[in-house]
């Protein structure tokens, strides 16, 4: 298999920080992206949720769909004191 070099540019924190993931499951950074881009190809999408609103945003999207839907509704009994 013919090998290629890819090159991404981040902030030196998280790279830090991912490097030490990486380290702590047993693998290397090269290896951990080389299994991202794999399940990729091999599903045509992403691994994750990707969204413009922000996750308050998308909280309250989903809280109101459930809400709509019937699902998840919790109650409070409110007692005056």
């Amino acid at each position: 298999m013919t090998t290629s070099t890819f090159s991404v540019r981040m902030d030196q924190d998280v790279k830090h920080q991912f490097d030490a993931f990486c380290a702590d499951v047993g693998m290397t950074a090269s290896t951990a992206i080389n299994m991202f881009v794999r399940v990729v190809v091999r599903t045509q999408k992403l691994p994750f949720e990707v969204s413009t609103g922000t996750p308050a945003e998308q909280d309250l999207v989903e809280r109101a769909r459930d809400f709509d839907a019937g699902r998840n509704i919790v109650t409070r009994d409110l007692i005056e004191t």
